[in-house]
């Protein structure tokens, strides 16, 4: 269908892109997916989101939500619909710099939202990317440079701004729409659009920041010494694993970030990994928060990155689950990461918000990319499967029914499903089957 400019409502004009407008190219796709929707709006506002819903609706075209696009599923655009892109929406405000609670909108990027707190000495735990959009992260959960310090990003929202399928705007906290603030906490795409975010930032102006490189035996032995040394680690300590196939052996390159500037602090919190591999020049780098998530991150997003994943949460690495980690990595189907959850992560209630892994230690992430697609993934994550318990809702391309009960188990998915009926019964904002 074509969106013909004489016809979108006048709160909406010049908000409207249509083919043919040259910032169409650079608006259409996600970082992973290219669409080719009808049109692209550009809010400003909550008025301009309801305007653009209610033009969705007389139209009969679906939605697609788009914060930053860097969602793995590629949703936020589609081919014949109407994308409500937030990218203008990217205040970020201290609202009480003695409590750090900060505004954040949604569409602001988390290089722009480090930048902005980096002078009043502030951060929020983020994601490890700067181009990722607040909105998607901060609705599904929240995996950043210091998770196990801080927690989930969901687990430092105070209050969402949000508005619903019907146009109406809210604010959803623990007085008022206390069900609709559980479900944005984890679960939010699909249940409401969130316009803004008020979150509980930390004192903290730099990091310390080192890398190993640890070979990594088939028996997995490396990735056990590397699960209980995270076990054991200060809180302040948080690793992400790359495994790479090089020939016939296999590395891990491990990524330490330590929440502190303080050099004592830093060497406690890299002591456990010093026995498994060689820390380059022997030292740690202390380095601004914002240098994790540089500004160099931010692109248009134009599906330059097709690839397919998806990954499980684990309690425990025990020997099978390490050696089908790395009989996977050593493969040629699928490049393997890991991420150390766990520590403030597991302080939270399990049925406080949507995102219920509040027992596990260790997210695992598969990743396939062409000429591999679907069926590369599969069969090199078909191992690994049966040793995961749950999974993380914002690294999995394809979120069918059996996705979102991993996600979603038992009484959560139940009440994620309930609430999306009550506030979205017409499944605007759910044009997919779950």
């Amino acid at each position: 269908m074509t969106l013909l400019p004489d016809a979108v409502p006048s709160p909406l004009t010049g908000k409207v892109v249509t083919p043919g407008d040259n910032r169409y190219p650079l608006l259409r796709s996600t970082y992973t997916t290219v669409g080719g929707p009808a049109a692209v709006v550009l809010p400003e506002s909550a008025a301009d989101i309801a305007a653009a819903l209610r033009l969705a609706r007389e139209r009969g075209l679906p939605v697609a939500v788009r914060s930053g696009g860097h969602g793995l599923a590629g949703r936020a655009t589609n081919h014949g619909g109407l994308v409500v892109d937030l990218g203008a929406m990217r205040r970020v405000d201290v609202l009480d710099r003695a409590t750090g609670l900060v505004r954040v909108e949604a569409g602001a990027r988390w290089a722009a939202v480090a930048r902005a707190l980096a002078p009043h000495g502030l951060a929020i735990s983020s994601g490890d990317h700067g181009n990722v959009g607040v909105g998607g992260l901060a609705t599904g959960g929240g995996v950043g440079w210091f998770v196990r310090h801080y927690g989930l990003t969901v687990d430092r929202i105070r209050a969402v701004e949000v508005v619903l399928a019907d146009g109406s705007a809210v604010r959803a906290d623990p007085s008022n729409e206390p069900d609709l603030f559980w479900a944005m906490r984890g679960a939010g795409a699909g249940t409401g659009i969130a316009v803004a975010f008020e979150i509980e930032a930390i004192e903290l102006r730099a990091v310390g920041l080192a890398q190993f490189a640890v070979d990594v035996d088939p028996r997995g032995s490396a990735l056990r010494r590397w699960a209980a040394a995270m076990a054991d680690a200060p809180r302040e300590l948080t690793t992400a694993v790359v495994l790479a196939a090089r020939g016939s052996s296999t590395s891990a390159f491990i990524t330490a970030v330590v929440a502190s500037d303080s050099p004592r602090v830093i060497r406690a919190g890299l002591q456990p990994l010093l026995d498994l591999g060689e820390l380059p020049g022997g030292q740690a780098h202390v380095v601004p928060y914002p240098a994790l998530v540089p500004a160099d991150h931010l692109h248009p997003n134009t599906g330059q990155m097709p690839a397919t994943t998806t990954n499980g949460l684990l309690t425990d690495m025990t020997p099978d689950a390490a050696r089908a980690i790395v009989a996977a990595a050593s493969g040629p189907g699928a490049m393997v990461q890991m991420r150390s959850v766990g520590g403030a992560v597991n302080d939270t209630d399990p049925s406080a918000t949507a995102y219920a892994h509040r027992h596990q230690r260790t997210l695992v992430i598969a990743t396939a990319f062409p000429p591999g697609g679907r069926k590369a993934l599969e069969a090199a994550w078909k191992g690994i499967a049966p040793h995961t318990d749950g999974a993380y809702v914002n690294f999995e391309s394809n979120p069918d029914a059996t996705a979102f009960r991993r996600a979603y188990p038992g009484a959560t998915g139940d009440r994620v499903t309930a609430l999306r009926e009550r506030y979205d019964p017409d499944r605007v904002l759910r044009p997919w089957d779950v």
